[in-house]
């Protein structure tokens, strides 16, 4: 699985690393000793340093000295209390919390203390232009970027958000710990401080208690915009501008952001009905409310911060007509006798605004226009700061209505009033910062104004929500339409049949759906989100992703739904739909279906409507998304990633026959065995012209805070996209070098597709080992994610999702999916005589590399003794056998690796990350083993809720330390 730390282990400085974790851990001692009393921490102590001399004995190569040490606390913590043994769970997962607090910061403090970090932009930009890369050439490439990160709300984030909170603030105190003007006094205060926030962090309850709706899944990624993402954003721009400026001698201009943000909270119903087209509308409504809240925020700052008395001719007619605009609008009212509510609320909100600071001068707060003195304009200059007259009050509107909206208020607001996209809040804005040039104030514009400027870019009304449907709906949409058209079953048609009809009703006038017509419930709910879509346009709503695409009526079929919503909408507003309509993206998840992608994409193509609308409404660029999770479950890593490698070849060559761009979208997990892996690294093992400037990718569950949590690491992974997708793009990674090794990759991918099916699918004994070995079946208990664990009820591993079979696997330590089969492969290979090959295809091919480094990576963080343990103790006698086999297997895989590696040992590469491993296993290990123990228990006493809440308390812990769920 991946690693929090694998994009830049190596830059952690182990002794301020250690230093700090021997802080955090003697205050979480201090708190053991108030808390639960000195005679529980010793037996802590006793405990942690027997796991610790195992450890040591196991990483000497002492094995047989490790497996009496390993027995012997097995044995000690097997035979606590059930009380005891949660205390046990919940300390050392606390400590491993801690460690991996400790890591992030010093992530930052190496960011911070680095001149020119390694895959920054400065360096990247540096080495292109010495390796002959023009100027023009690289400024035009970062310029029509275009990445989009698309925050997922996969349930692989197993702390709940009020922990993620008080890590945050423990974060934010060692960085303040780190200044060296801090006195004696300060000092103290700030451990006294962390002293408080450990204490607080074990008297917090760890578990979630209740399911998470998608709208709470929606607000903790509203809540990474806010918390960091906000902060980041202008930061990592600034960093790009200055590069540019260094290499090229142009920055980057204030409105160009390589990166976009995109998310699938509240967007992905595939295989969740508690994803309904009211959460879809409420979800967007949030997020236009977070965006109205954060930009007035803005403003307000801006309105003291910019008190010059000059502006533009420009910038003060626009404000001249503002001015006139309100006047004309309240005159008229006033005529009336009244004075609309909703200004006079407005007004009302602005002025009890929070209070002023108190330094400012009086009347600070108020408009104020002045007559300009120097004979170039007569129109009022608007001078900040402002209150009334300004984008505030639009803002203030515009929050306001979406209040009333989402609570079900009739609102009835002039469109002058408030802000229906972005652009009208950026005009503005421009004009301000143009104006401020133009009166030689451009040190002043290039402050707070600019990086507005960039948020608004950026972020527009905060970040366009995906919506995900699987294809299956759509024909049961249809088929339930051309019934009651009497036109007969949609789904039994052939495929030129289908293609024939949609064809036609696209390129008709008239709407398809009736609107007296009666639907199930279903197919309602199906129609109300096209409706939904409709309404709200595509500056809320970004794509449609249809999952299980196999077939080009599967996208025709949802832009004739989409198609036909946007005219029954516009004719019951009596004006057009707002935006165009949503990007239709195709999902190719099964091996099956991505080898067919690239078929899929010419028959799309072939057809003339189509490749008009993808012309006139999509710029003419194709976008296909990739599914990892599905495919590794199905056919295993190594086959999954090879087949998604020919796919989007096949892909990017459909397009190219037909003049059309293509921008792949990458649907990647967090682990490894759903397709995850340090960003830098994926980017850059992908397809030669797979990656022209443009890419999307998810980023799930605890990754998302992982990488985006604080501002300073954000900023650091937003450079690595960029850099990676710039180099992938002017200096593409080499495709294979013959034919002959597509050949050896073929034969891998067969043997080791046959093997992992042979047991995960073929073998009659594996289902009921799964289920003895893992906690799988416990883990819906653990209110992680809206989403089921299984998209049908079934007990078969077919329906069970990607995420909880990862998940399980990697409790246990053994992380199967991630490598099943791969040993198989490679010793055919070698059996073949393709030993030197393959040896020269990880030494000459990225892709190749990529895939052998990351089996690597898992391989070093999995641990067959303590996967050996769990067999010993769950699983019957009987199926005892295979676990050995598996084991074995495991055996042969790591064999082969560092044969194919020249490695002699695993994560010879990165001894960093090796060294970060090892410092977790004396607390996690004793975690696994009470895991065992509270498993054997509860499989004896089913309804037992404290054995319930002590395995939730492991499953944490562990999911701590391995730093990665699913």
């Amino acid at each position: 699985m991946t690693d929090t730390t694998d994009d830049i282990a190596e830059e952690i400085s182990f002794q301020a690393f250690e230093d700090d974790c021997r802080l955090l851990g003697s205050l979480l001692n201090d708190v053991l000793q108030r808390e639960v009393g000195q005679q529980f921490t010793e037996k802590v102590e006793r405990e942690r340093i027997l796991s610790q001399s195992a450890c040591n004995m196991r990483i000497a190569g002492i094995e047989d000295a490790a497996e009496v040490l390993e027995k012997k606390l097995a044995l000690e913590l097997s035979s606590m209390t059930l009380e005891e043994a949660a205390s046990f769970a919940r300390t050392f997962s606390h400590f491993l919390n801690l460690m991996g607090i400790a890591e992030t910061h010093h992530r930052v403090r190496r960011i911070k203390n680095t001149i020119q970090l390694s895959k920054s932009c400065d360096d990247i930009f540096s080495k292109m232009i010495q390796s002959g890369t023009s100027p023009e050439d690289l400024y035009n490439a970062v310029c029509e970027q275009e990445i989009e990160i698309v925050l997922t709300a996969h349930p692989t984030q197993i702390n709940r958000r009020t922990l993620q909170y008080k890590h945050l603030r423990i974060a934010h105190l060692l960085e303040y710990n780190d200044r060296a003007d801090l006195g004696h006094e300060e000092r103290e205060m700030l451990i006294e401080d962390l002293r408080r926030e450990v204490t607080s962090l074990w008297q917090t309850d760890e578990l979630r208690r209740h399911k998470p709706t998608p709208v709470d899944e929606a607000r903790a990624g509203l809540h990474i915009v806010e918390q960091s993402l906000w902060k980041a954003v202008p930061h990592y721009l600034r960093r790009v501008s200055a590069a540019l400026k260094k290499h090229t001698g142009r920055p980057l201009p204030l409105t160009c952001t390589p990166i976009r943000f995109g998310s699938w909270m509240g967007g992905d119903r595939d295989g969740n009905p508690n994803v309904t087209a009211k959460v879809t509308r409420d979800v967007c409504f949030l997020a236009r409310w977070m965006a109205a809240d954060l930009y007035i925020r803005e403003i307000d700052s801006l309105r003291f911060e910019l008190s010059m008395n000059r502006c533009s001719d420009e910038l003060a007619k626009f404000a001249y007509e503002i001015l006139e605009a309100e006047n004309q609008y309240e005159e008229r009212h006033q005529e009336n006798g009244y004075q609309t509510s909703h200004r006079a609320h407005a007004k009302h909100s602005v002025c009890n605004s929070p209070a002023l600071p108190t330094q400012l001068p009086a009347g600070a707060d108020m408009p104020a226009c002045t007559e300009c003195n120097d004979g170039e304009s007569q129109l009022p200059i608007l001078e900040f700061p402002v209150t009334d007259h300004s984008d505030s009050f639009e803002l203030i509107t515009t929050r306001r209505r979406i209040e009333e909206i989402l609570e079900g208020i009739p609102c009835d607001y002039d469109p002058s009033q408030y802000y229906e996209n972005s652009a009208q809040l950026l005009e503005p804005l421009m004009l301000c910062c143009e104006s401020m040039q133009s009166c030689g104030s451009d040190i002043l514009a290039d402050g707070r104004l600019a990086d507005l400027i960039r948020r608004v870019s950026t972020f527009g009304m905060i970040y366009q929500i995906l919506v995900d449907q699987e294809s299956g709906k759509h024909s049961e949409t249809l088929d339930a339409i051309t019934e009651y058209l009497d036109m007969g079953t949609y789904s039994e048609w052939d495929e030129e049949k289908k293609l024939e009809f949609l064809v036609t009703e696209l390129k008709g006038k008239r709407p398809l759906v009736p609107p007296t017509i009666e639907v199930s419930a279903e197919v309602r709910e199906v129609l109300d989100t096209f409706r939904v879509a409709a309404e709200l346009g595509s500056e809320s709503l970004g794509a449609y992703v249809i999952s299980m695409a196999s077939k080009a009526s599967d996208i025709l079929a949802v832009e004739l739904l989409q198609k036909d919503a946007r005219l029954a909408v516009s004719g019951e507003l009596g004006r057009p739909c707002p935006d165009n309509t949503l990007r239709v993206v195709p999902l190719f998840e099964t091996v099956k279906d991505l080898r067919g992608a690239g078929s899929v994409i010419r028959k799309l193509l072939s057809i003339d409507w189509y490749r008009n609308h993808i012309i006139e409404n999509d710029n003419g660029l194709q976008e296909v998304m990739v599914g990892y999770s599905d495919s590794g479950k199905d056919s295993g890593r190594f086959t999954a990633a090879w087949e998604l490698y020919k796919a989007q070849e096949d892909v990017v060559a459909a397009c190219k026959e037909f003049g059309i761009k293509v921008t792949l979208f990458h649907g990647r997990g967090g682990s490894i065995g759903r397709g995850g892996g340090p960003t830098y690294l994926a980017i850059q093992s992908q397809p030669p012209g797979s990656v022209m400037g443009t890419l999307r990718s998810t980023e799930q569950g605890e990754m998302v805070q992982a990488k985006f949590g604080l501002a300073q690491t954000a900023v650091r992974q937003l450079e690595i996209y960029t850099t990676a997708v710039l180099l992938a793009t002017l200096h593409p990674p080499d495709p294979p070098r013959s034919m002959n090794w597509r050949e050896v990759m073929e034969k891998i991918s067969e043997v080791s597709q046959q093997y992992y099916r042979s047991i995960v699918y073929e073998n009659e004994q594996f289902l009921e080992y799964f289920r003895e070995v893992t906690p799988e079946a416990e883990l819906g208990n653990l209110n992680i994610g809206s989403r089921p664990t299984r998209r049908k009820k079934s007990s078969g591993i077919g329906h069970l999702r990607a995420i909880p079979w990862i998940f399980a696997w990697t409790q246990t330590r053994f992380v199967l999916p991630a490598w099943l089969g791969i040993g198989a492969g490679l010793e055919a290979a070698c059996a073949k005589g393709y030993k030197e090959e393959l040896q020269a295809m990880y030494r000459e091919w990225p892709f190749f590399q990529c895939a052998i480094d990351l089996i690597e990576m898992v391989l070093a963080k999995s641990d067959l003794s303590i996967a050996k343990h769990y067999d010993e103790v769950l699983v019957s006698p009987s199926r005892q056998k295979l676990g050995e086999e598996l084991r074995e297997a495991f055996r042969m895989t790591e064999k082969y690796v560092l044969l194919v590696s020249g490695h002699e040992k695993l994560t010879e590469n990165n001894k960093s990350l090796k060294r970060l491993i090892e410092s977790r296993l004396p607390f996690l290990n004793p975690i696994n083993m009470i895991q065992v123990e509270i498993l054997r228990r509860l499989r004896g006493d089913v309804n037992n809720q404290k054995l319930r809440d002590a395995l939730l308390i492991t499953i944490n812990g562990i999911a701590a330390g391995m730093r990665n769920t699913g």
